[in-house]
């Protein structure tokens, strides 16, 4: 009885492991024949030529030497932005600059008594036109400006962000009129006419 017991409980055994087994390796087999292959487009290649040079991958993972390539050409974008949001306002601060050197403080107008030649020490000057130029202060409030007829010209704050086209391009329409010029974060009455009213993002102004 004992060894018919064994034979029983043995061969009980070996049935249950057969269909463990079988249960086990059906959804492998399953899943190899299911399994989508990965779209090429999502995979990084192991070589991308670019301008700064050819960067290496392996299993999606930079080479040092393309870490080091990326983190150049970072620094070097970066030096190119902040040159480029600089240079505009280092313009103009020389320009004021230049006005206080021979005797112009600010809110005096510069009036250019010869037309600009090749010795004159500006960006986009023509040789055709009469200049007038100043650098006016709204540290203290809102200023006026009245301006001739037939004038043409712009106001610009210190980083040469537009503020304001003056005479025909401006909303004087080229008959002259008086700007009203506000300081930034002004918070004070304003007239209801009269003037044209803009305001700078500075507290000087390029006229």
């Amino acid at each position: 009885m004992l060894f018919g017991k064994s034979l029983i409980a043995k061969a009980t055994l070996t049935i249950s492991v057969l269909i463990a087994a079988t249960v086990f390796a059906i959804p492998s087999a399953q899943g190899q024949k299911t399994a989508t292959p990965t779209p090429a487009i999502l995979t990084t290649p192991d070589k991308v030529d670019t301008a700064i040079g050819t960067l290496e991958f392996r299993d999606g993972a930079p080479s040092a030497a393309t870490v080091q390539k990326v983190y150049d050409n970072l620094l070097y974008v970066r030096g190119v932005d902040a040159f480029m949001n600089s240079f505009s306002g280092a313009s103009a601060y020389a320009i004021r600059k230049g006005f206080h050197s021979i005797g112009a403080e600010d809110n005096t107008i510069v009036i250019f008594s010869e037309l600009m030649d090749s010795n004159s020490l500006f960006l986009t000057a023509n040789a055709d036109t009469i200049y007038t130029v100043a650098t006016l202060d709204v540290t203290k409030g809102p200023l006026v400006i009245e301006v001739p007829p037939m004038a043409l010209g712009t106001l610009n704050d210190m980083w040469f962000g537009w503020i304001i086209d003056i005479g025909a391009p401006g909303p004087d329409r080229g008959e002259g009129g008086k700007y009203l010029i506000l300081p930034p974060d002004y918070d004070g009455p304003i007239p209801d006419g009269g003037f044209y009213v803009a305001r700078s993002k500075t507290n000087h102004v390029l006229y």
